[in-house]
């Protein structure tokens, strides 16, 4: 049986070290940095709803438009392929979910900067505050990030 530990204080990485001191030969221990939150993954989808209903620039993209368009800006590599039906292309070989926790507060954080420099109407609740180990945190709709801390200009 698996087990997972996250390393939060003295107590968990005691415990870590306990269970690699009674693994059987040939275990493997996988240690990585956390991938985003639940709640980091509910805030995105609120927030690039709102941006998708606002039609900032006149675009009218879908929320998965928008998602691709904040990752392409912070420098995530997005392919496309062309689809079966002629449609169009669509693209492929990135996830969200896959971000670090630091990575989805940086995409939060570029999301807010676009949308309130294009009078975006946050829905998502102001307390929901969506913060890394260390205490940085993304800055709630009251509190936007700074103009030009991750540029659009000319991404999207």
């Amino acid at each position: 049986m698996g087990q997972t530990v996250i390393l939060r204080g003295p107590s968990q990485r005691s415990f870590a070290k306990q269970l690699i001191d009674r693994a059987p030969t040939d275990a493997v221990v996988t240690i990585r940095e956390a991938t985003r939150t639940n709640d980091q993954n509910a805030k995105m989808w609120a927030m690039l709803s709102d941006v998708s209903r606002a039609k900032p620039e006149g675009r009218k993209w879908t929320p998965e438009t928008w998602k691709v368009a904040f990752m392409h800006a912070l420098g995530h590599q997005v392919q496309f392929c062309e689809g079966l039906d002629g449609a169009g292309p669509f693209p492929l070989g990135f996830r969200s979910s896959r971000l670090k926790v630091r990575q989805m507060i940086d995409l939060i954080e570029c999301i807010y900067e676009y949308g309130s420099r294009h009078d975006v109407q946050w829905s998502e609740p102001p307390s929901l505050v969506v913060s890394e180990p260390g205490g940085s945190h993304s800055p709630s709709p009251e509190a936007p990030a700074a103009a030009g801390s991750h540029s659009m200009r000319g991404a999207a």
